[in-house]
């Protein structure tokens, strides 16, 4: 019979080599080695890979290991009078397979637990600026699945109970094996719970949960703004087979406002002034959120210049500062005169028609400008 190769030297590790050492050099060297990846000599890939799996199988067992070590392979063949049992009683390559790259392609045995946390839910809620700013509570219907209150979110009819899947007994997964592959699906029949219902409840079919609508009180706090999130714990869909709610996200939605526009801590609006204002100036009531407040406008005010309203902006919900409320005038132009207004509005423009740049600076700044720009051009 030919001499087998020292398992040591098969793997690459000495004596003294710890299980996780064994291990990794197996992982490696069974990648290395594998039929599929060594497509242009498959059968000499197979016949190491083989003589590592072997390896692997007596050393990563401490029994074997040390028969091994003290009487070399004749103390783990049964035909050599050996310890009784030799490969027969060490567990499956695909056993040993899946220990070894379990961790990279998601294998295990553990029981998926029966008890699942349910989804999480978003409601998207619609407010207008005031209640964003300020806060509110409000009123929400959803239609949400809840725990079935006939069974108890068993899914069983009553006085019966779940049973242990025939198909992969209990374990919640089943072992399929493609050549060298062992792979590990999650059992289609239980669907990974390891149990069956074999009389399902009437009223939610074995599910565990029905459907139906919850009315909910959200306290919206002062200051949201759109994007922002309310999370209500537990409010989301029930858990299956007596796992534990999800949750509900309120996604807040701030609707377009009439007067003000939002940023950030600021509020913005534009005022219209009459073109007496503008020129003498004035004070004037401009609104804030509040209510109203006094504005001065100073004489000779341009139209787009903006005034700022300390403190009369937002306190965002994260904290800082309350924002300010920046107010852009826009000088109305009168519209609809009578014969009279027209006939002053005349004699207005040609008196300060003859006050040359002084009355209208930067008019005559823009038509010197202009005129540069095509003499340029010419010349």
């Amino acid at each position: 019979m030919a001499t087998k190769e020292d398992f040591y030297k098969l793997l690459n590790i000495d004596k003294n080599a710890s299980d996780a050492e064994i291990k990794k050099s197996y992982r490696s060297l069974a990648m290395k080695y594998h039929p599929d990846r060594n497509a242009d000599n498959p059968e000499a890939a197979e016949v190491k890979f083989k003589q590592i799996k072997e390896a692997y199988e007596v050393l990563s067992d401490p029994k074997k290991r040390s028969a091994y070590d003290q009487f070399g392979h004749a103390g783990i063949d049964p035909s050599m009078g050996g310890r009784p049992g030799g490969f027969g009683g060490a567990e499956g390559f695909s056993d040993v397979f899946g220990d070894v790259f379990g961790d990279i392609f998601g294998g295990g045995r553990q029981q998926r637990s029966s008890a699942q946390r349910g989804s999480d839910l978003r409601y998207n809620l619609d407010l207008t600026l005031e209640e964003a700013v300020a806060g509110t509570e409000t009123k929400i219907r959803i239609p949400v699945l809840v725990s079935c209150k006939v069974c108890n979110g068993t899914g069983a009819k009553k006085g019966s109970e779940p049973v242990i899947c025939t198909t992969c007994h209990g374990h919640g997964q089943v072992r399929m094996q493609q050549g060298f592959f062992s792979v590990q699906q999650t059992c289609p029949t239980c669907r990974g719970t390891g149990k069956q219902i074999k009389d399902p409840c009437n009223a939610c079919h074995g599910d565990g949960r029905v459907q139906d609508t919850k009315t909910l009180s959200a306290k919206i706090p002062a200051g949201v703004d759109t994007g922002d999130r309310i999370r209500l714990s537990g409010e989301g869909e029930a858990g299956e087979r007596g796992g534990p709610s999800g949750d509900l996200y309120i996604e807040v939605r701030v609707k377009d406002h009439a007067i003000f526009t939002r940023d950030g801590a600021n509020l913005y609006c534009e005022v219209p002034i009459s073109f007496a204002t503008a020129c003498l100036g004035d004070a004037i009531q401009v609104p804030t959120l509040n209510g109203e407040v006094k504005l001065t406008i100073p004489p000779e005010t341009q139209t787009g210049k903006s005034f700022r309203l300390r403190g009369k902006g937002v306190k965002q919900v994260r904290g800082g500062a309350i924002g300010d409320l920046i107010c852009k005038v826009k000088i109305e132009t009168p519209v609809q005169l009578t014969k009279d207004q027209k006939a002053l509005i005349e004699k207005l423009g040609e008196s300060l028609s003859s006050g040359g740049k002084h009355h209208s600076p930067q008019e005559h700044t823009w038509v010197d400008g202009v005129k540069n720009f095509f003499n340029n051009l010419t010349g």
